[in-house]
This record gives C-alpha cells, sequence and structure tokens, in this order.
C-alpha cells in the first residue's frame, strides 16, 4: 500500500487537493445562499411585522372607540326610558344617529346579541365587545398577519442554522486543505500518508454531512 502511495503520492494529493478544493467551494457557496435566503426571509417576516402592528394599533384603536360609543349609547338608552317625552324623543334622536354614524354592521350584530343574552339572563353582563365575530373582525387581519410574519422568521431561522452549519463544514474543509498542503511537501512516505489519510477522514465524514444539508437553488 506504501510503496503504491509512494509511487503516485503527488498526482493522488494533487487530486485530492483538486476534490477538496471544489467541494470546499461549493460548501463554501452553498452557505452564502443559506445567508442570502435568511436574510430575504428576515426582511419580508420584519416587512410583515410592521403591518401587522400597525393594523393591530388600528384595531385596538376602533376597539377604544366602540368601547366610547358603547358607553354613550347605554347612557342614551336610559334617557329614552325618561317619563318626560322631549327627552326621551332627543335622547332616541342622539342614539340613532350615533347608533348609524358610529357603529358598524358587526359590532351592531354583536350588541344586539350581547343585549339578547343579557335579557335572558342577569346573573353576568354580557359585553359586545367580548363578542367572538367582532373580535374577529377587528383583529383578524392582524393575526393572520402576525402568524405569517412569525412563520417567516422562523423559516430565517432555519437558513441561518443551515448556514451555520455549512460554515462550520467550510471551516472543516479548509483544514483538510491544509493537512494535503503539508503532506504535498513532507519527505517521509509514512508521514505524508498518514497526514493524507487523516485530512481525507476529515474530508469524508465533513463532506457526508454536508450532502444531509437540503439543495440551495438560486432563486
Amino acid at each position: 500500500m506504501l510503496a503504491w502511495f509512494e509511487k503516485f503520492a503527488e498526482v493522488i494529493i494533487v487530486t485530492l487537493l483538486g476534490i477538496v478544493s471544489v467541494a470546499t467551494a461549493y460548501v463554501s457557496f452553498q452557505a452564502s445562499l443559506y445567508d442570502s435566503k435568511m436574510f430575504q426571509e428576515y426582511a419580508v417576516g420584519q416587512s410583515l411585522k410592521t403591518e401587522a402592528e400597525s393594523m393591530y394599533l388600528e384595531a385596538n384603536q376602533q376597539y377604544a372607540q366602540d368601547a366610547q360609543t358603547l358607553v354613550a349609547l347605554d347612557q342614551l338608552a336610559v334617557e329614552m326610558e325618561s317619563s318626560n317625552g322631549q327627552i326621551a324623543a332627543l335622547a332616541q334622536a342622539k342614539y340613532d344617529a350615533l347608533y348609524y354614524g358610529g357603529v358598524s354592521e358587526v359590532f351592531g350584530e354583536a350588541i344586539d346579541r350581547a343585549n339578547a343574552a343579557n335579557e335572558q339572563s342577569d346573573e353576568e353582563y354580557v359585553s359586545p365587545q367580548e363578542d367572538e365575530a367582532y373580535l374577529e373582525d377587528l383583529f383578524g387581519a392582524y393575526s393572520e398577519k402576525n402568524v405569517a410574519a412569525e412563520e417567516k422568521m422562523k423559516t430565517g431561522d432555519s437558513f441561518n442554522s443551515l448556514s451555520d452549519k455549512l460554515i462550520l463544514y467550510t471551516v472543516l474543509m479548509a483544514l483538510s486543505l491544509f493537512l494535503l498542503g503539508v503532506a504535498a511537501v513532507v519527505a517521509k512516505v509514512t508521514t505524508r500518508f498518514s497526514i493524507s489519510a487523516i485530512a481525507m477522514v476529515i474530508f469524508t465524514v465533513t463532506a457526508f454531512l454536508s450532502a444531509l444539508v437540503p439543495f440551495a437553488s438560486i432563486d
């Protein structure tokens, strides 16, 4: 084995240097692609996160406004029960105007359901703003956008993890290159063979682990 290696040592080492060099360049390229994909996913995720926050602020503002409207409607409803006909009529007119201008269709339906529930039971007050359909109408878009943002960030984290692995494998392959370079200038055959063998063991294991990482295509 050593005699055969000694005879073709230079050709073998040069060939191995070429193979390891190409593999190192490939793994490094794949790592850079995953880095690019990671930044892309993070950028999209952050953009979606910003949109989600904007939607939440808008929905929360509407929620607070609806709360004020609800209080005003309750006050006017009490005045509508007044024994004074003029006060009751004026309260009714204000109630109708406020309801028409300040209550959305979904919020109106929530008010109707809450009123029906409160009429059936006096034990616990049911607020229209606790209505699931109403909350979904207000915050549903925010929730969907926020989930999409989180998914993008998770994908970015996944790409980052794969990139880190490939960078580590690149370093190990570079170590193999270094060892093969040392083997190329060592005069003693046994030492040259041992160093080459160690380099190829490191490279083989690293190449196998690199092959387990999914291929990153160019978008």
